[in-house]
């Protein structure tokens, strides 16, 4: 049972984007630069992907690395599709391919750098 509640933070994170998926668009300041929105998008769902790595247990990342890096892109691209899906019910807010673009490119850059990085051990062998 324990190792279930190391997806306790996947699911807040979760709970959190649906919250603001589902306040109506005049809720929200206009962005402070232009593509602010997907930079947020990208944030979001990059730290989606961190708490989708962090649900694995440390045996599973080091042994089914592939396997934790597509599930770490593949939870944020399905979660940000059924996010758009859902704001086409929602007051002022509209369903928009770049931003389902930015969420599948948080969960990767996020993937890759996990995927990627070495240990301090490793970098000064």
């Amino acid at each position: 049972m324990a190792g279930y509640l190391r997806f306790v933070p996947m699911l807040l994170c979760m709970g959190t984007l649906f919250f603001l998926s589902h306040q109506p668009g005049d809720s929200f300041d206009l962005p402070l630069f232009p593509g602010a929105d997907k930079l947020t998008h990208m944030i979001a769902y990059g730290l989606l992907g961190a708490t989708v790595i962090f649900g694995f247990s440390a045996e599973a990342r080091k042994t089914k690395r592939v396997l934790v890096l597509l599930v770490a892109v593949l939870v944020p691209v399905l979660f940000g599709l059924s996010d758009e899906y859902h704001q086409s019910y929602i007051a002022g807010r509209s369903p928009e391919v770049l931003d389902l673009v930015a969420d599948g490119t948080g969960g990767l850059l996020v993937g890759l750098f996990w995927f990627f990085r070495r240990s301090e051990k490793q970098l000064y062998k």
